[in-house]
């Protein structure tokens, strides 16, 4: 049992705002030069691979509810 709904959208977006966090970490740690423009492609990417997949996510959502018939009970009523 699911404790909640997976969003991959979700998962994209946090996997490269992290991205970009620990690059800039590493800048400021002194283990690489990271010019300050070089995360822009990054975090603007990485929100609209999000949306898209997102989007897509939520639309397969969608439709395999309507596929679904309602669930019904022992009487034989939905709900």
């Amino acid at each position: 049992m699911r404790r909640h709904e997976f969003k991959p959208g979700r998962l994209i977006a946090g996997l490269f705002l992290t991205l970009t966090g620990v690059i800039y970490a590493g800048d400021a740690g002194g283990l690489w030069e990271t010019p300050w423009f070089a995360v822009i492609p990054l975090v603007t990417g990485g929100l609209c691979l999000a949306a898209v997949t997102g989007s897509v996510a939520h639309g397969i959502r969608r439709r395999h509810r309507r596929r679904t018939p309602p669930a019904r009970d022992s009487a034989g009523t939905p709900g």
